[in-house]
């Protein structure tokens, strides 16, 4: 009886554990770029010819999967895992410029590596993807 209690509260505790783990994981999507990335700042201005580059970036390479308004519910969404972010998000939008441009450059499963992109389009689609925001 005494092992008994032991290994249910040894259950309960890992049980736990691995909830507080998936929650964290799904919560944020799971996938968090480094904290050196944050230091990786945007050269650009974010002006209307940047953001207009931006635009035309992302809907010949991302709004098929992200979706032409940024929500993450582009056509071919349905079949991804992970799903693509939804950029009008919080937790998207809080993250630094540079985390965003750490994860254009890395990739992770069906989101493509675009470190073949110029540094100036990389950018211009980080420009773009701060228009994808709630008004104040």
């Amino acid at each position: 009886m005494k092992y008994t209690k032991k290994i249910h509260f040894l259950i309960n505790i890992a049980m736990g554990s691995i909830f507080l783990v998936s929650f964290t994981i799904f919560q944020d999507g799971g996938w968090v770029a480094p904290e050196s990335a944050d230091s990786i700042k945007n050269p650009l201005k974010g002006d209307e010819q940047s953001m207009a580059e931006g635009k035309k970036l992302f809907n010949q390479m991302c709004a098929v999967c992200h979706g032409y308004k940024g929500k993450g519910n582009g056509v071919a969404a349905v079949s991804l895992n992970p799903k693509p972010a939804n950029f009008w998000q919080e937790s998207v939008q809080k993250q630094s410029d540079g985390a965003i441009y750490w994860k254009l450059n890395k990739g992770r499963k069906s989101m493509a590596s675009y470190s073949y992109l110029s540094d100036e389009k990389k950018w211009q689609l980080i420009d773009y993807l701060r228009t994808f925001k709630k008004p104040k």
